[in-house]
């Protein structure tokens, strides 16, 4: 049910570090309450935040209840080209 979820927008600045500057990117209903365009998943701004630290996502990963577990995820992700200068 679309009206029982929390808020769905977010918002995250990120500057430096060989991000694009005086951009934005992705946009909101009027009431910041859900994307209207371009969704950013968690899983690609923790594989983008990854490329801009020099790490490579796919190789990293940490162990988690006996199991070895990654910050993105098992499914493909791909770091937002278009925030990287």
């Amino acid at each position: 049910d679309e009206g029982a979820q929390h808020a769905a927008g977010r918002v995250v600045v990120m500057a430096g570090g060989g991000v694009r500057g005086g951009m934005s990117y992705g946009e909101t209903d009027e009431w910041g309450y859900k994307v209207v365009d371009r969704k950013v998943e968690i899983h690609d701004l923790h594989a983008t935040m990854l490329h801009l630290l020099g790490i490579d996502h796919e190789r990293l990963s940490y162990k988690f209840q006996g199991l070895d577990a990654r910050l993105t995820g098992v499914e493909p992700q791909r770091p937002i080209r278009e925030i990287i200068a």
